[in-house]
């Protein structure tokens, strides 16, 4: 009787443990499924990196000929930006946060 207690002391701790981290993962799944009409919101106004670029480039007021002067670049390029064909290099997308007043993380932090 006296051993049976003192396996028991010595397992509850990792019993007690193994419990705990199941609550935890059935709580982090109900968060999880509760969450479910907010990720699609989410994902249904999502912008794109070139969205993104093409509205700041409106807002400024600038055709994608002015902005690939600016940079160096083929107008070519910037539409295939715009359009999310092709992505700017670091350099590109540091160069266009400037040109449009911002700083490249705050360009970023449109992008979801």
């Amino acid at each position: 009787m006296f051993s049976i207690l003192i396996l028991i002391l010595i397992y509850l701790p990792g019993f007690a443990l193994f419990g705990y981290l199941i609550y935890l993962v059935i709580k982090a799944l109900r968060k999880y499924i509760r969450s479910e009409p907010v990720r699609k919101e989410r994902t249904e106004t999502a912008k794109s990196l070139g969205e993104v670029l093409k509205a700041r480039r409106v807002a400024c007021n600038m055709t994608q000929e002015f902005v690939a002067e600016a940079l160096g670049v083929s107008r070519q390029a910037v539409s295939k930006w715009e359009s999310g064909r092709s992505d700017p290099s670091t350099t590109n997308l540091m160069a266009l946060a400037k040109l449009y007043g911002l700083t490249p993380e705050e360009l970023l932090k449109e992008v979801q």
